[in-house]
């Protein structure tokens, strides 16, 4: 190989030795500011007791009151592409409950799920003030048994919607203790829910006659509001988390209506975790961006 091809390589050889160094420093710098940040998840695992008032005119033109129960499953997180503003929260509820009419010789049963995702833009008021906006999305199914209508005793509930939440969160304290609170109104604004006509039975439905059963959903036909209060006490490394919720439901179509209100007791336990991808590499001195504390 002559002196010409000899310079050559060796300007080639260099040139390949600074390109793969620039790589390798701009590999670790995106990894230093990746692994900067943490954003630990929080979970929130709830029992929610308290009272319920019922009406639904397809099984009963009486109003039950009773008791109702919850499972209730939270997890909150801040989003990776920009921690600081935006946080999605999953809400997962399963409830049960039993009313009777006003002279108590029948019971209403009542059964029902939840799941629910949102997404929220947030921002951080003076005095440790947090609020935030966003949509959210819902799906619910459900079921009332009334024993005493023999030839038609179960009422089917059932919707997919979107809608609207917010919050209001404040970080302090209670002499020593630390404590979060925080106020969480959700309404849908528009969807779909199941309906059968006024004196249609459901074998009917199952024989063939689907026509009208799917209703399109907006707070003048399907209302629900649910307020969630709750405080968070933290004592150290466990967070116990005590509260409030009212749920308001509302629906009319083909002549049935359904009223639902129910007052809620929330008690549980919260925490916080890390998820790691392999080969993360979080420092000591890393900030972490909580989605709620």
């Amino acid at each position: 190989m002559n002196s010409r091809g000899s310079n050559a390589c060796l300007k080639m050889n260099r040139l390949l030795i600074i390109l793969a160094l620039i790589a390798a420093a701009m590999s670790l710098r995106a990894g230093d500011r990746s692994d900067s940040i943490v954003r630990p998840v929080l979970s929130a695992y709830s029992i929610e007791a308290g009272s319920n008032h019922l009406c639904n005119t397809y099984l009963t033109p009486l109003h039950y009151s009773g008791w109702r129960t919850a499972l209730s499953y939270e997890r909150m997180q801040a989003m990776k592409f920009n921690p600081e503003r935006f946080i999605q929260r999953l809400d997962l509820r399963f409830w049960a409950g039993a009313s009777k009419n006003p002279a108590r010789n029948a019971t209403m049963w009542q059964i029902g799920m939840r799941p629910s995702w949102s997404m929220l833009w947030r921002t951080r008021l003076p005095h440790s003030l947090t609020v935030a906006a966003g949509g959210t999305a819902a799906a619910d199914i459900g079921m009332l048994y009334l024993m005493r209508n023999s030839n038609n005793p179960v009422a089917v509930q059932a919707s997919g919607t979107i809608g609207i939440t917010a919050m209001a969160a404040w970080n302090g304290r209670i002499g020593r203790l630390p404590l979060t609170l925080r106020y969480q109104p959700t309404m849908p604004l528009a969807g779909c829910f199941f309906s059968p006509d006024y004196d249609e039975l459901y074998y009917e439905i199952w024989l063939g006659n689907h026509k009208g059963l799917a209703h399109f959903a907006w707070p003048g036909n399907f209302f629900r509001l649910d307020n969630l209060l709750t405080a968070d006490l933290h004592f150290c490394a466990t967070t116990l988390r005590v509260g409030y919720r009212c749920e308001i439901f509302s629906s009319k179509a083909s002549g049935i209506v359904s009223r639902d209100i129910s007052h809620m007791f929330v008690l549980g336990v919260t925490t916080e975790w890390l998820s790691l991808r392999a080969g993360s590499r979080h420092t000591p001195d890393a900030r972490t961006i909580s989605a709620l504390y």
